[in-house]
């Protein structure tokens, strides 16, 4: 018991001292009055999206840059998103639809969507973007410059999440809280390391030179987590990236309701931890658990492990730009919601079968 104490401090700080890094070295796509003259190719893989798709091309509307098209892919949506994008193409010459003509054996439909739009896109830039993502009408040119400032072939931007049900709250930030405990964002851009890799699918902007020579949607088109591969395949292919978080110029309702959140993180949590359940139990314990052998063991010491616990809980949520009071106070759900999407994930590993979109993503 001794020693799983000084293992939970241990393991405490290193959730410190990541989650400081993150905040010490946060990255910011900060260009005033930001202007591009390269073509962009803003790509919106789009099934069932309805509710959303007419907001994401109303904020790429105001984006008064020329120079950009917005490719819409219908995959075999069953409600009115081909329509609705219709009606905007008809007052936008920028925005064009493609609808599926069926998805090929062996292919999952959002790479298969995301490869057909990229065969299609013109620009020097393609930003692959979800339809459920809003953005600023000047964050594409700063993305894009952020992109040439560094020499990037990929710049991922996981989105400030929106979260408006008490189920959103109590699920959602546990993305936020593995990854930035986890990972200093910093070491994507500035270490060769494989393990250094991250990316969300939800914002992910390409130099299409390199898109086209290296086809990652191809390469993973049967992949349920085809952005953090891209991004480890990115990284041992020598290619430059950055991952960034806590960007207001880009909002995301990724859920909304703790039974979809506990379907999506079902099919991905395990690759934040390089794709081993293992790693990601032992994440857990000690998120949840450490503070027993801390209580047992060295009593006197539980007041200052609970208060650098709540520092990390303050770090990562104003690096996310989430409210802090909320995940402090929600800490132990939100530690439940990640039993449940933990329990989940052995199920889907173990069977292969996980319906999303009306789709199992394992077929």
């Amino acid at each position: 018991m001794e020693y799983l104490a000084y293992i939970a401090f241990l393991f405490l700080g290193m959730q410190l001292l990541n989650v400081l890094l993150n905040g010490v070295f946060r990255q910011k796509i900060n260009f005033p009055n930001a202007e591009i003259k390269e073509s962009i190719s803003v790509l919106i893989p789009a099934r069932n999206e309805e509710n959303n798709i007419g907001l994401l091309l109303s904020d790429l509307q105001k984006d008064k840059n020329s120079n950009i098209e917005v490719l819409v892919y219908d995959d075999e949506s069953s409600d009115n998103t081909a329509t609705i994008v219709q009606e905007y193409a008809k007052h936008d010459k920028r925005i064009s639809l493609l609808k599926s003509k069926g998805l090929p054996k062996g292919w999952l439909g959002k790479n298969h969507a995301c490869y057909q739009l990229a065969q299609k896109a013109k620009g020097h830039y393609f930003l692959f973007i979800d339809a459920d993502v809003r953005i600023d009408e000047d964050v594409i040119a700063r993305a894009v410059l952020y992109l040439k400032k560094y020499k990037l072939s990929l710049l991922s931007v996981f989105p400030t999440q929106i979260q408006k049900s008490f189920g959103e709250r109590i699920s959602v930030p546990i993305m936020n809280y593995i990854l930035l405990t986890l990972l200093p964002l910093i070491f994507v851009r500035v270490s060769p390391f494989k393990s250094h890799a991250a990316a969300n699918g939800q914002f992910m902007l390409f130099d299409a030179k390199m898109y086209k020579q290296n086809q990652p949607h191809q390469v993973f088109k049967n992949s349920a987590v085809e952005d953090i591969a891209i991004a480890r395949f990115f990284k041992h292919q020598k290619l430059k990236m950055a991952c960034l978080t806590g960007e207001k110029g880009i909002r995301c309702r990724m859920y909304q309701s703790y039974h979809e959140a506990v379907n999506g993180f079902s099919k991905n949590v395990f690759m934040f931890f390089g794709n081993k359940p293992l790693p990601a139990f032992l994440f857990w314990a000690f998120s949840g658990f450490g503070f027993i052998p801390v209580w047992v063991i060295m009593p006197h010491f539980l007041t200052y492990y609970l208060a650098i616990l709540v520092i990390i809980l303050m770090l990562y949520s104003w690096i996310s730009i989430q409210n802090i009071f909320s995940n402090i106070f929600l800490f132990p759900l939100q530690l439940f919601f990640f039993t449940r999407i933990l329990g989940n994930a052995l199920m889907v590993k173990k069977n292969k079968t996980l319906k999303w979109k009306e789709r199992n993503i394992y077929s």
